[in-house]
């Protein structure tokens, strides 16, 4: 028993509230800077791209996820040991692995292009992580998906490997006397 959603709705819903989102934000800030506006559509690009990839896989005749209300065989869709898919080597391990740090270095690049706070690797870093906790335990309800520590860490990765670019871009910039 559940609902199903395609790629398309979950985009929908996802967009009406980015807009909620940054609508609430104009009116606190009294004013809309497009500028930043347009820098901030990179977090949102960033979102769509690891939802498209998260629940709607490129690869196999997946076109809907399907959540589910109950919590039976949480157990076959919960692995809290680190490398299992690794050691074990299951198909297409590699592709997962690389894929999830692959995944994660567009939000480590656009977190800090966006957000001040962020701002040095460490902070990106637990924003990506905590990104991909949200991620990973909302998969808990999804049907035919599951909640993975390899993916957590890899994802992690990817964040701190996007993260690294973006400073290391700026770092090049600011001693070439170009600033933020």
């Amino acid at each position: 028993m559940g609902i199903s959603l395609t790629y398309g709705q979950v985009m929908i819903f996802v967009t009406i509230l980015w807009i909620i989102y940054r609508v609430i934000a104009a009116f606190r800030n009294k004013r809309v800077d497009w500028k930043n506006e347009c820098k901030i559509l990179t977090v949102y690009a960033s979102i769509a791209f690891v939802t498209r990839l998260v629940y709607f896989p490129l690869f196999g005749d997946q076109d809907k996820i399907v959540f589910i209300y109950t919590s039976k065989n949480v157990r076959n869709r919960l692995n809290l040991i680190p490398f299992v898919s690794i050691i074990n080597k299951y198909q297409d391990w590699d592709i997962n692995f690389f894929g999830n740090i692959a995944m994660f270095i567009p939000v480590g690049l656009s977190f800090p292009f966006c957000y001040k706070q962020l701002n040095n690797i460490g902070k990106v870093t637990l924003a990506g992580a905590c990104y991909s906790l949200l991620i990973e335990l909302s998969q808990m309800f999804v049907f035919g998906r599951g909640t993975d520590i390899d993916d957590l860490i890899t994802n992690t990765l990817g964040a701190l490997i996007g993260g690294t670019v973006y400073f290391a871009i700026l770092h090049i910039k600011q001693k070439s006397g170009k600033t933020r």
